[in-house]
């Protein structure tokens, strides 16, 4: 299985993590790499939980990311 995962810098130096798709599920870390591996096990528990109550896996819906340019007002 596979979700998408955000990454935030954190104001106190690091990042956190967000995953759209289970509501809940966060993590965060000291660089990217830590971050994301907090967040896969954070995504682990959560569908661990989502079984133990006999709850489906969501799947994760379209997603899609853009960036939208503006003028100054």
């Amino acid at each position: 299985m596979e979700y998408t995962a955000i990454l935030h810098p954190a104001e106190e130096g690091g990042y956190w993590a967000e995953v759209p798709a289970l509501p809940g599920c966060f993590s965060q870390g000291e660089n990217i790499e830590q971050t994301l591996a907090n967040v896969r096990e954070a995504i682990e528990a959560h569908l661990e939980g989502l079984k133990q109550e006999g709850r489906e896996f969501p799947a994760e819906g379209g997603l899609v990311f853009a960036k939208v340019e503006i003028t100054s007002p």
